[in-house]
């Protein structure tokens, strides 16, 4: 979404790799996945790697008026792990808003209800005792026969809970006239990882999620005039659509022009879905980590799709969906179609993995697989930025797969260089520098933590500061240092190995290395793992025939490039940029020699994203 110590149980752990000697701090847990073989210090998963996985059938009916969601789940879990399980963890996510639940937000009142109600369960057919299952908070734990590795396992559950109103966190009503956006909202088995075992962090507010690649077959009921946006394909929209929008949606699935499926017209003549009491969509998804729905009965959609692979031709469709009376997102499906393009074209340069994308005018600004629940903002530049580092996280964390309870950094410092990246391609003229200054400001204070600081045992500032701009300033200067077509090179061989997979830091640090054939550990150690402060200063001037030299001078630990201004007497000016290798030595001091045309009349390390937490020394003015 948008004097601190080493962690106290991170050890430096000695493991020899021929291709690269210098290793980064490991703590013991971490390294007993790379001792036992699920994972590989070449940055590859290892020979024993494993995941389970599930298929999700779920058919539930939402009741906008009462805000009632019920249904049911019905789940075929395999077990791939080596283990054998004697209880399953379920996420039961809508406990957020639980009588009593632990939750780091305050929350409206009125949304405290009594929680996910379990009406029916069974195991392989067998019916459970729902009066005995151990619910706490967001985490259901239920006792099983042993499942055996390779094994699979069934689950059916009937459940029902009201959907929270006034206080919108990431999921909810969005307005008073019934629009929602649903996530969260069925009972599912958490993560069994290689690492942790059972992912049983309980979810407080904060901290984002952690799920396994599975399948969905999802059937949504809804009363006439409400529309369905979804995670995955909607694939009977002959049956839940009038002729008119369903031939408008096929048509924007295959035209570069932008296709307007519901127009202001059409909401007043109440004809868009069929015409019975009530409507079920279906849609089906694969090899995601979550499904999402949202819907509206007064909501404007506009459509696009484009050519995302150019060797196999093939298209994503965008959609945006949003209230008429928010004017900011008439320009988003703009926005959203740029992005969706630049991410395959320009930045990661990756084919979009998914068939499509849509942006809901919602209450939030939080991302899931093919959706985006995004809120109305004032200005246009807002607009963008919303938009592309919400799409952006279709890469990291949903393609990724990673664990952002833990790692927060490994998807909103990628969606935030995202959004600097992009915010220029859509808008030359918006320069975008969220989180830079405020990381400045609070480089090394108490607010300041080192970013490979768990995600969870954070909060305010730390958890910001951690998971958006320190973590993005570090993909940029590696992308600055290698280059733009060995760090893409680099990115893809992270990408391709690890796509579909759950990748730890340590997996990206190393597959970067590899892509990239450098050790770039001296960088990761000290922006990732270590504490510290960015500060550098004009140390020295010396002019000689003609020629300048500047000494630059590190006095902070954390390495940041050289972006060295030169103002002319005229008041032109003129940059002169080292990236971040010069300090690769361990050097405190770089040299930066130039012979200007012109006379200058001042010199200064300035630079967009470039922080300095004490920059008075920054500015040498030529006498």
């Amino acid at each position: 979404m948008r004097t601190p110590k080493q962690l106290l149980f991170c050890a430096l752990l000695t493991l020899s790799t021929s291709a690269f000697a210098q290793q980064l701090p490991m703590p013991r847990n971490i390294a007993a996945a790379y001792q036992k073989g699920t994972r590989s210090l070449d940055g590859t998963p290892g020979k024993s790697y494993w995941q389970n996985t599930a298929d999700y059938t779920i058919k539930v009916d939402f009741d906008p008026s009462s805000r009632k969601l019920a249904g049911t789940v019905d789940i075929s879990y395999t077990n791939n792990s080596p283990d054998t399980l004697k209880q399953i963890v379920f996420k039961l996510y809508p406990n957020y808003y639980q009588r009593g639940a632990p939750r780091a937000n305050t929350i409206d009142p009125e949304d405290i209800h009594e929680g996910v109600q379990i009406e029916r369960l069974q195991v392989n057919q067998e019916p459970q005792n729902v009066q005995k299952l151990r619910i706490d908070g967001t985490n259901m734990v239920l006792p099983i026969k042993p499942l055996a590795p390779k094994q699979k396992a069934s689950f059916s559950i009937a459940y029902h809970y009201t959907l929270n109103a006034g206080s919108h966190m990431r999921t909810g009503q969005v307005d008073p006239q019934g629009a929602a956006f649903v996530a969260y909202f069925f009972p599912r088995i958490a993560v069994y990882d290689d690492v942790d075992g059972w992912n049983r962090i309980p979810y407080l507010g904060p901290a984002e999620f952690y799920n396994d690649f599975c399948s969905f077959n999802a059937e949504i009921t809804v009363p006439k005039d409400f529309v369905v946006w979804a995670t995955g394909d909607l694939k009977n929209a002959d049956a839940v659509l009038t002729k008119k929008y369903a031939k408008r949606l096929q048509d924007a699935e295959r035209k570069d022009a932008i296709t307007a499926v519901i127009e202001k017209n059409d909401l007043q003549r109440r004809d868009i879905t069929a015409p019975n009491a009530r409507n079920t969509w279906k849609f089906t998804a694969d090899n995601v980590v979550d499904f999402v729905f949202a819907t509206s009965d007064h909501y404007l959609w506009n459509s696009s799709s484009l050519v995302v692979d150019p060797k196999t031709k093939r298209r994503t469709r965008v959609d945006v969906a949003y209230n008429p009376e928010h004017h900011d997102f008439e320009e988003v499906i703009h926005f959203a179609r740029k992005t969706v393009e630049s991410m395959s074209y320009t930045f990661p340069k990756w084919p979009f993995p998914y068939s499509h994308e849509t942006v809901f005018d919602g209450l939030d600004q939080m991302e899931y697989p093919m959706m985006v629940n995004d809120n109305p903002v004032k200005t246009r530049d807002d607009a963008i930025t919303l938009t592309d580092h919400e799409i952006f996280h279709t890469m990291f964390p949903f393609y990724m797969g990673t664990n952002e309870t833990k790692y927060g950094w490994m998807d909103e410092g990628w969606a935030t260089i995202g959004e600097w990246i992009i915010s220029s391609i859509i808008d030359p003229k918006l320069e975008d520098d969220y989180g830079v200054m405020p990381y400045a400001q609070m480089a090394a204070t108490e607010a300041d933590m080192p970013i490979m600081t768990l995600t969870n045992q954070q909060n305010g500032a730390p958890f910001f500061l951690n998971s958006y701009p320190k973590p993005a300033l570090g993909y940029l200067y590696v992308k600055q240092m290698l280059g733009d077509e060995l760090f893409t090179k680099a990115l893809h061989h992270y990408i391709s190995q690890w796509n579909g997979k759950h990748p730890l830091p340590w997996d990206f640090f190393n597959a970067m290395n590899a892509g990239a054939g450098r050790n770039l550990n001296w960088f990761w150690k000290r922006w990732f793992f270590d504490e510290g402060y960015p500060d550098l200063a004009i140390a020295g001037v010396q002019q000689q025939a003609g020629q300048y030299q500047v000494t630059v001078q590190s006095k902070g630990t954390k390495p940041v490039p050289v972006e060295l201004v030169v103002t002319y007497a005229d008041n032109s000016t003129s940059k002169i940029s080292r990236n971040i290798s010069v300090w690769e030595s361990g050097n405190s001091t770089v040299q930066v020699d130039f012979k200007p045309a012109k006379a200058v009349k001042k010199l200064e390390l300035k630079g967009t994203y470039v922080p300095d937490s004490y920059p008075r020394d920054n500015v040498y003015d030529v006498k």
